[in-house]
């Protein structure tokens, strides 16, 4: 509008100077500057200048082995990843490891070479990394789900598995007709011990005399025994077979074919089977992409591995991060039973009633081997 007044102006100047009205003089004396005109690209002069953007914080997950997919533990460190690049506006990316995990620290330097804020990797394994490359880049935040490192940077994001796994037990022992469950490891060592012992006590807390198979998939140095499904349905039958109804699994990606194990058995015989998640709630994660395994998974014993990464990820965010062993437990909902389903509803009360004791003390779950 402006422009158009403006051209008018210039139009009528002219024409008094042409008929003799007045000099060239009083006409450039009339025009006056034409201010820019106002656009999104453009604003106006006038308007206050824009507060200038704050770079987003940025945050990097590695994956373990099985990567991407695996329906259970690095799925769960996805979603907790995803969750927090909605919530804060991060900018994210995730790395997967080579097939056996030997390139942990390649992919660790990696992330922390693209200058990112957070950098977490999923897993224990990556323990021995994070001593090697979080020195270099003290600076940078550093998070491990299922470990602890030394550097003062990295947040060992940690659960008591065993207090989780107890209530596992308590709810196979209530369920079973048979007098038999199972157990299958990924991976014989110390962490899925703690599982493991973790079951046990639970199972005996209410029967004493119920058979408990243990079975594994791998020992170490070979860790592939968390991403086998072929070799977790086998263990899975040959359990059944002996007379287990109901197994927990501690195995990641080799769990799937404790379910699939369940399926093929209960269709065979006639006779209900189960299988007991872990990390997820299994009854979702494995369920919803595979809804025929879903009416055989009886519950999950969960661990918020997501809530982990996600709390590191607010606290990179608003400039709270602290290194050091950071563990979660039941009093925490770091761990918890998941009654997905509603196949373990009519034993709530029993169940709930030992997680207070463990809670109060009253009940200290084993987490090693006697």
């Amino acid at each position: 509008m402006k422009s158009k007044w403006l051209i008018l102006f210039m139009v009528f100047s002219l024409f008094l100077v042409a008929c003799g009205g007045g000099s060239d003089e009083a006409a450039v004396e009339e025009v006056v500057e034409e201010e820019p005109a106002e656009t999104l690209d453009s604003p106006a002069t006038t308007a206050a200048p824009a507060e200038p953007v704050e770079d987003p914080k940025s945050i990097c997950l590695v994956l373990d082995i099985g990567g991407l997919g695996d329906l259970s533990f690095n799925d769960l460190a996805y979603s907790g990843y995803q969750k927090a690049i909605e919530d804060f506006g991060m900018v994210g990316t995730f790395l997967e490891p080579d097939g056996g995990g030997e390139n942990r620290g390649e992919l660790l330097e990696l992330c922390a070479e693209a200058g990112n804020d957070l950098i977490v990797g999923n897993g224990f394994l990556f323990d021995a990394s994070m001593n090697e490359v979080a020195p270099n880049y003290p600076e940078i935040n550093f998070a491990i789900t299922d470990g602890v490192a030394e550097p003062s940077n990295v947040r060992g994001m940690l659960f008591k598995h065993a207090e989780g796994s107890f209530l596992a037990g308590v709810a196979a022992a209530l369920k079973t007709q048979t007098n038999n469950v199972g157990f299958i490891g990924g991976v014989d060592f110390p962490l899925i011990h703690e599982f493991e012992q973790g079951f046990i006590a639970g199972v005996e807390a209410i029967n004493p005399d119920i058979t408990i198979q243990i079975g594994y998939a791998s020992v170490p140095p070979d860790f592939s025994g968390f991403n086998d499904q072929v070799k977790g349905k086998e263990i899975a039958l040959a359990q059944y077979e002996a007379g287990a109804d109901i197994i927990y699994h501690a195995a990641g990606g080799t769990g799937t074919g404790m379910f699939q194990a369940a399926k093929e058995v209960s269709e065979a015989t006639g006779s209900k089977v189960w299988g007991i998640g872990v990390d997820f709630d299994q009854y979702y994660q494995v369920g919803t992409p595979l809804p025929e395994l879903q009416e055989y998974i009886l519950t999950s014993m969960v661990k918020a591995a997501d809530v982990s990464i996600y709390n590191a990820a607010k606290a990179t965010v608003e400039g709270n991060f602290t290194g050091g062993a950071n563990v979660d437990d039941l009093s925490t909902g770091g761990v918890y039973l998941s009654y997905s389903g509603g196949y373990i509803d009519d034993i709530k009360d029993v169940i709930e009633d030992y997680k207070e004791k463990i809670i109060s003390g009253e009940i200290v779950p084993p987490s090693v081997r006697p």
